[in-house]
């Protein structure tokens, strides 16, 4: 099979929109997560007030990375995404070693927010009077996700869609009583933009959070295979949600440091990092958003995992396509042409392993959500700088029908941003797992091993079989 032939078993084809494809993404992002659990954070450890304006430097780096990122896109498609990317760009083992970092970095994000999940649900089901354990609630939301996720992709796409207009609702409605009201004791200001209060102590700090919350933005191209004229329809969906992504947050962010004023945000979000924008929600507007609030960031934990479901399961069909995974992965079925036995492998997986933790005692906030949210915000921003280079190498040899900008330019500027928030994460692994042990280490110790491990299995590949081996990052598109 040569690099554009199509396969016999397929995704289901222009089943995706770009309003579609943008509901993925956000809706992976958690918009009401990532600002009621992560912004009190960067309120309270971060660069306090200044934390809006590390959400605009954070989307600032990522839409100059999609500079090079959709021009690639229009001539690379394929579920496998960044494995197929880096295959191209920087050699196949390259993109071997990615894809299973890829793959260790979505299972850590999608099993921290299982977790946070069974916490939240835990805690409503124990104030209505239904004492469950946590991982008895999360393993109850793994069997609905895998209902959605092995249906139709445009009922997942609904699904979010939904969700995501809930959970922006509920915090706009809140963003506009602060404004409406006047702010807080110091007014309305722009003090968070003040390049004395961005570039304070914990910015690099508070830069991670909000790198965190983008995570998942890359499955624009994930989709590809099922998008309407992806060479358009993927671009589109990227810069989209790239920009939305950072206006919301960062607008949302502000709003609560306005209402309670730039020299006051730091000490009132330390004091309630858990409940900040509920309780505040309930003060500015009444007792009903609090309640609406809460009941969303269930609903926003739902459809995070979902859109992590989909992107995973499409990821070990890519490498189960490609033979780096049991062939059977890479198969659909006839009903609605999606990856149903990737799914509910991997669903196995996570409820085995959700079930054993809490057997076992683990914590699933202090262990499984502190350490599994940091190993994915450093496995993301690994396989990113690695797709910049691949970026650069890719169009070195034909520039194709790209500028200057998108094949050098901006890739470079990516490299050195995202290096740069790289390091960052690696010197702030104990702060962001709470552990001061050398244990931390284990982290990158993992993504290392795992890459080594998929490189490893590409050699395989190539010397067992060497027809399979030619075959790797199969794409859609011409390049």
């Amino acid at each position: 099979m040569s690099n554009n032939q199509v396969p016999t078993a397929g995704l289901r084809r222009n089943a995706l929109g770009a309003a579609s494809i943008v509901f993925f993404v956000i809706a992976a992002a958690a918009p009401l997560t990532a600002i009621v659990g992560a912004a009190p954070l960067a309120f309270s450890i971060g660069n306090g007030a200044g934390a809006p304006a590390a959400y605009l430097l954070a989307g600032l780096a990522y839409l100059i990375f999609a500079s090079g990122f959709t021009a690639m896109s229009r001539y690379i498609g394929s579920a496998g995404a960044f494995y197929v990317f880096v295959s191209r760009g920087l050699g196949k083992s390259w993109g071997s070693a990615t894809g299973a970092m890829t793959l260790l970095t979505y299972i850590t994000i999608q099993i921290a927010v299982y977790s946070f999940f069974g916490i939240v649900a835990a805690g409503i089901g124990e104030s209505a009077g239904l004492v469950l354990p946590w991982w008895v609630w999360t393993a109850i939301c793994m069997i609905a996700v895998d209902i959605f996720a092995t249906r139709s992709i445009e009922l997942s796409g609904k699904v979010l869609g939904i969700c995501m207009i809930g959970e922006v609702t509920v915090l706009m409605i809140l963003n506009i009583a602060i404004l409406a009201q006047g702010g807080g004791p110091e007014g309305i200001n722009l003090a968070s933009f003040n390049s004395q209060t961005v570039f304070s102590t914990g910015l690099g700090v508070s830069l991670l959070f909000a790198v965190a919350s983008f995570i998942g933005f890359e499955a624009t191209v994930i989709f590809s295979e099922e998008a309407k004229n992806p060479r358009r329809t993927i671009p589109t969906a990227t810069y989209v949600a790239v920009l939305v992504i950072t206006a919301f947050y960062a607008f949302s962010a502000w709003c609560m440091v306005v209402a309670y004023g730039s020299s006051s945000i730091r000490e009132i979000a330390t004091g309630d990092l858990s409940d900040l924008f509920t309780n505040t929600a309930a003060d500015r507007v009444g007792e009903w958003l609090k309640l609406v609030m809460t009941a969303l960031l269930v609903t926003s934990l739902f459809a995070c995992v979902l859109s992590f479901q989909n992107t995973i399961s499409r990821y070990l069909f890519a490498l189960g396509r490609d033979g780096l995974l049991p062939k059977a992965l890479g198969q659909t079925d006839t009903a609605y042409q999606a990856p149903r036995l990737a799914c509910r492998s991997y669903t196995a997986f996570a409820l085995v392993s959700i079930c054993v933790a809490g057997i076992v005692g683990l914590d699933p906030y202090a262990i499984l959500y502190s350490w599994l949210a940091a190993s994915s915000a450093l496995g993301v921003l690994i396989v990113q700088v690695l797709v910049c280079l691949s970026i650069i190498r890719f169009f070195r040899t034909n520039p194709h029908e790209t500028t200057v900008w998108q094949n050098l330019l901006a890739p470079m500027i990516a490299t050195i941003s995202l290096g740069g928030f790289l390091i960052l994460a690696l010197t702030n692994l104990p702060l962001l797992t709470g552990d001061e042990t050398w244990r931390v280490w284990l982290i990158p110790g993992a993504f290392v091993l795992v890459g080594l491990l998929g490189w490893g299995r590409s050699l395989q590949v190539k010397a067992t079989d060497p027809a399979a081996y030619n075959q790797l990052a199969w794409s859609h598109l011409q390049d």
